[in-house]
């Protein structure tokens, strides 16, 4: 309020000498009109005027740091349908599995993701930093990505901080009603694989088919491994087999795909009480889309200097997301003083079917492998937040959160075949796989923020600013897999026979019989916890004219611990992994304002990245995405980072700008996936490595052009959009002699860092080139919107590759959209028609391996999609 209140009276000020100084010009003055000898001798009683404030429209320049803004405006123009992908038009971020965004080419283990200010949990397995998915762009009034780091936010900061901002009441009551259809050119009214599963799994909720039958349940909660002896007899093994479902969560088939469809009601209003304003909102929706996928997944081994193909299977794969998101926000406005509770909960479910074939190096025989998953990812979110004024000086923030998420996966299945001379498949009985994993993360989390503004000399201000937050984030996975043996052997027919006749219950017991592997690889369970308490001081102010400066410093206490546990009584063979550290991260920005419209920024920070918890817990876990298995590290250290940004702004119109940066960045111990040698397969974990820098440019330009006088209605009546940002960035792995990591085989033990990690090669994760272009234009009259979305992303590396083999890189490619949005009337309704066009260049997904040879590593047709909506508005 301060702020504005002298901005606005430097701008009056302004104007009125200009006034003064234009009339004094251009008013006729007589040549023999006498001068009155007080008026020469008398100095002016204004004097000269120094104008220290600055009326400054756009987000990013009024912010004391780095940062980029999306705005519902942007959201709405590029139609996008999570944050995840609106995300990537961004300067400098990139997607990643569509769900995680890189920023500045680092992996998301370097980003953190805030709602409305407050931490999340995440329910990946893989990573504890919340898939951005699970948001659709609806929900969100806008997003700040903040790329310099400042103390009022938690030390995990490497590429950017993202912090999403929910929608909040209106000034005005609405009701809007939108539907949706889509379509896609690989997937939609073409042949994908299905299996039954149970009848209500169109809604996303299982009907209780797969729920854990109760004498499995009960053999579970024995604490007692499920297999023959003295524990359990074979009567009590023959109940817990027959008690598992059967054709309907494992037989697959194949099935014309439908379209992809959704639904979503938002509405609020706000009400004026005796006491103040009360608001409401809410948003809830309903999408259900389907994903085919063939292509080939390879894998590589080196002879005589050359990568050549091991294993080589070709794929296919239909999955089914079906998403389920309610937003509901309460807020109380009265005078300087303001409350606000927001509740969001979303609900994604992936049913999959998929299978391969092909020749495995490993075997030396050509199989088949068919699976069946079902997961469902669940976020719950509920925010207390407030704001206070206290007379023009005093401003209160604070904030309570709990965050909960929950993964729970049962009945994902795994049968394998082999195939006979004639090319029939049969059963391979030693590899069939059920597993049943569920994971648990709880967040709760708190902060204040109190700041006083002093007002200097000249229109100037300080604002010094403390806080306190505290996280406590825990979490609990296990995951217990079974499968089906065949004592004596089976015969012939029962080999050849389909899935669910010899898996049905008159097999089982005569001739199969179930018996528990968990935790034969690794540990079966693990609990987790990290808790972080941090307090910071920061100023603010403009110290001489035209100079703002900003830093400060954040003291944070973090405490993270991964405990593996046997499920059976005994000792999983991993000790407990503990990191207790303090850090004390200085931050300070620099902005000079040497133009009215221009700006230099220069800013410098120390920061951190923790490993998450699955990094650290030595429990495996297969990615569906990769077929690849994936197991933690318990030596894993602490990233820590040291950060540093140059950056130039020119905003030359409203809502128009253009910027140049530059930016450094030496990280000590990052973190890298590497491939794990395990025959031909491939598995990853984590290590340390010695040490990285990053380094690169961006440019960001948005720029809108009026022809009035053109001579085509077409082009004079709109204003027309060009906008466009590139980031060059180069990253190095640095080893050097004497150099050592800690790998999960080593145990504990030390080994050469060059054995792993090759020196000068690029960090994980990292692109090259990322690149936005947009073109469009605004129609106010004819009430429409249309945008051309050029979207480009280099290679980058996905993992580490074996010692002596080359890494695993992604080629992202290229990516066209065009989105059309058109408002009318029928009837004295408000209807709103959206057109989205997506990879109109049908780029495909590329990853893989290449010495002499190249081995597609996963690589498969993405398709181009279409979708039309109707929104209704009330």
């Amino acid at each position: 309020m301060t702020t504005f209140h002298s901005t606005l009276a430097g701008l009056l000020l302004a104007t009125t000498a200009l006034a003064t100084s234009a009339f004094a010009q251009e008013a006729p003055v007589a040549a023999d009109a006498p001068v009155a000898a007080s008026d020469q001798d008398q100095p002016s009683a204004i004097g000269d005027i120094v104008v220290l404030g600055r009326f400054i429209p756009e987000q990013n320049r009024r912010s004391p740091e780095v940062a980029a803004f999306l705005t519902a405006e942007d959201l709405q123009r590029t139609g996008d349908g999570t944050a995840a992908e609106a995300l990537t038009r961004v300067t400098g971020l990139s997607i990643v599995e569509g769900r995680f965004v890189y920023v500045r080419g680092l992996g998301e283990r370097y980003s953190s993701a805030l709602l409305n200010g407050s931490p999340l949990p995440s329910p990946e397995p893989l990573q504890r930093v919340v898939p951005l998915d699970l948001f659709p762009s609806e929900i969100l009034a806008g997003v700040t990505v903040q790329k310099t780091y400042s103390v009022a936010y938690p030390g995990e900061f490497g590429g950017g901080v993202i912090d999403l901002t929910t929608i909040s009441a209106p000034s005005k009551p609405f009701f809007n009603f939108k539907s949706s259809l889509g379509v896609n050119s690989e997937t939609t009214a073409r042949e994908g694989l299905v299996y039954f599963g149970s009848r209500t799994d169109f809604t996303g909720f299982d009907d209780g088919t797969r729920d854990v039958p109760g004498p499995l349940r009960l053999a579970f909660q024995s604490g007692r491994r499920v297999v023959a002896g003295a524990d359990f007899s074979n009567d009590d093994l023959r109940r817990i087999g027959q008690s598992l479902e059967n054709a309907p969560l494992r037989l697959l088939q194949k099935e014309e795909t439908p379209v992809n469809f959704g639904f979503q009601a938002s509405g609020g209003l706000s009400e004026q009480l005796g006491f103040g304003t009360l608001g409401l909102v809410f948003v809830a929706g309903y999408d259900n889309k389907w994903q085919s996928r063939e292509g080939v997944r390879q894998e590589g081994y080196i002879d005589e200097g050359q990568l050549k193909v091991g294993t080589d299977y070709q794929f296919q794969s239909t999955q089914n997301d079906i998403g389920l998101n309610l937003l509901g926000g309460v807020s109380l406005e009265a005078g300087d003083h303001e409350v606000r509770w927001t509740n969001f909960y979303t609900r994604n479910t992936t049913k999959e079917a998929r299978t391969r074939a092909g020749f495995n190096y490993l075997s030396g025989n050509v199989v088949r492998d068919d699976y069946t998953e079902w997961s469902v990812r669940q976020l719950f979110s509920t925010q207390l937040a407030g704001e206070h004024f206290f007379g023009e000086a005093w401003e209160a923030k604070w904030r309570l959160a709990y965050a909960k998420t929950t993964r729970d996966a049962p009945y994902e299945t795994r049968f394998g075949y082999g195939q006979l001379p004639d090319g029939t498949f049969v059963h391979n009985i030693q590899s069939n796989r059920i597993s049943f994993s569920e994971l648990d993360d709880d967040l709760l989390s708190g902060g204040l923020d109190l700041s006083y503004r002093l007002n200097l000399s000249g229109g100037r201000e300080a604002v010094f600013s403390v806080g306190a937050a505290s996280s406590d984030n825990t979490r609990t996975s296990q995951q217990r897999d079974l499968r089906f043996v065949a004592p004596n052997g089976l015969s012939t027919d029962q080999v050849k026979s389909r899935v669910d006749y010899l898996f049905s219950d008159y097999n089982i017991g005569p001739y199969l019989q179930i018996e528990e592997v968990t935790g034969s690889n690794g540990a079966a369970a693990y609990e987790a916890d990290l808790r972080v308490h941090a307090a910071y001081a920061q100023l603010q102010a403009e110290l001489i004219p035209t100079v703002n400066f900003t830093a400060g410093v954040r003291y944070e206490d973090g405490r993270q611990s991964v405990t593996p546990r046997d499920l059976f009584g005994g000792t999983t063979g991993f000790l407990p992994s503990t990191i207790e550290e303090a850090y004390a991260l200085p931050a300070a920005t620099v902005t000079w304002n040497f133009a009215e419209d221009m700006q230099l920024r220069a800013g410098a920070s120390k920061t951190i990245g923790r490993p998450q918890f699955r990094e650290l817990a030595p429990q495996q876990y297969t990615d569906v995405e990769s077929d690849r298995t994936f197991i933690g590290n318990p030596y894993l250290l602490d990233t820590e980072i040291t950060n540093y940004d140059l950056r130039y702004e020119w905003y030359f119109e409203r809502q128009q700008y253009l910027t140049l940066g530059v930016f450094y960045k030496l990280l000590e111990k990052p973190i890298e996936s590497s491939v794990v040698d395990q025959g031909a397969s491939i598995s990853q974990t984590f290590l340390n490595a010695p040490e990285a820098v990053v380094q690169g440019a961006e440019i960001e330009l948005k720029k809108y052009f009026e022809f009035p006088s053109a001579g085509l209605d077409f082009v004079a009546n709109k204003r027309w959009l060009m906008s466009g940002n590139y980031t060059y960035s180069n990253s190095e792995v640095r080893v050097g002699e004497g150099d050592m990591v800690i790998t999960q085989n080593s145990l504990g033990v030390a080994q050469p860092a060059s054995f792993y990690v090759v020196d000068g090669s690029r960090l994980q994760g990292q692109s090259d080139h990322v690149a936005n272009l947009q073109l469009g234009w605004e129609d106010d009259t004819a009430r429409s919107q249309a945008t051309l979305i050029l979207n480009y992303v280099s290679e980058r590396t996905s993992a580490r590759g074996r010692p002596g083999e080359p890494d695993l890189v992604q080629d992202p490619g290229v990516f066209l959209d065009f989105v059309y949005r058109k408002d009318f009337e029928v009837m004295g309704r408000e209807l709103g028609l959206g057109i989205e066009l997506r990879n109109l260049l049908r780029t495909d997904y590329d990853e893989y391996q290449e010495l002499g040879q190249k081995v597609r590593v996963n690589n498969y047709d993405l398709g181009a999609s279409a979708s039309v909506s109707l929104t209704a508005r009330f």
